[in-house]
């Protein structure tokens, strides 16, 4: 019995899971957010460097997690929690930069509503990640989240067009069409940038709609099964 008793792994305890190294990177995503939007009018360029090194900081917490065999619930969560809201953050203000601004905010709609109905279903089906995507009948879907060099290109060209309409807005009330018209006109360098930029993004944008559509029907069929039941 005491032999068994030695075999046992042990387990981790509540403060060692808050203190996993890929949890220490998400808390101090946190801080650097806090710290980029507090000076995002005053300093735009140390802004855009702060966000964006927050932004890659992001997959440095997801290899340490499988580094380290510290991946965790919690830690997903935050995850997901601090990129959702910082991109928030980013597409608020870009809102009030540009006009129209109603663009932006359908973006930060789309963006939270569909990664919260595919957690929320992720539940419902019993699946330990809202990445397992296998059983989809999509392959766009299917291809953005089995594929960890695509979904990261569509991330990154996300970020990074959203990062460049910051920098380029000279003026409050500017016209986004107007913006992008004169970038793509005078410099090859900006052109090149939100050419690859507006591809990728233009993909996760896809994908945001598939996932919002194929999660409600996993919680649609959710409810019809439950009420089909005696």
């Amino acid at each position: 019995m005491a032999k068994n008793n030695r075999s046992r792994p042990r387990k981790p305890g509540k403060l060692s899971v808050y203190l996993y190294i890929p949890n220490i990177i998400g808390y101090t995503r946190v801080l650097m957010n806090c710290y980029a939007f507090a000076i995002c009018f005053s300093n735009k360029w140390l802004f855009c460097a702060v966000y964006f090194i927050s932004f890659v900081c992001d997959g440095i917490d997801g290899w340490c997690a499988r580094k380290f065999n510290q991946v965790s619930t919690f830690g997903a969560v935050l995850d997901m929690v601090t990129d959702r809201i910082s991109t928030a953050c980013l597409l608020v203000i870009l809102s009030q930069v540009y006009r129209p601004g109603m663009v932006f905010l359908s973006l930060l709609a789309l963006d939270i509503g569909s990664h919260w109905l595919q957690m929320y279903s992720t539940f419902l089906l019993g699946k330990a990640s809202h990445k397992d995507v296998k059983d989809s009948t999509n392959w766009l879907f299917k291809a953005y989240y089995g594929n960890r060099m695509f979904m990261a290109y569509c991330c990154v060209a996300c970020e990074v067009l959203y990062i460049l309409l910051f920098l380029l807005a000279q003026n409050e009330n500017e016209k986004l069409m107007d913006v992008l018209k004169a970038s793509i006109t005078e410099s090859s360098l900006v052109s090149v940038l939100l050419g690859l930029s507006l591809f990728g993004w233009t993909i996760k944008q896809l994908v945001n709609i598939i996932q919002m559509k194929t999660a409600a029907d996993i919680c649609v069929l959710h409810d019809i099964n439950n009420k089909e039941r005696p």
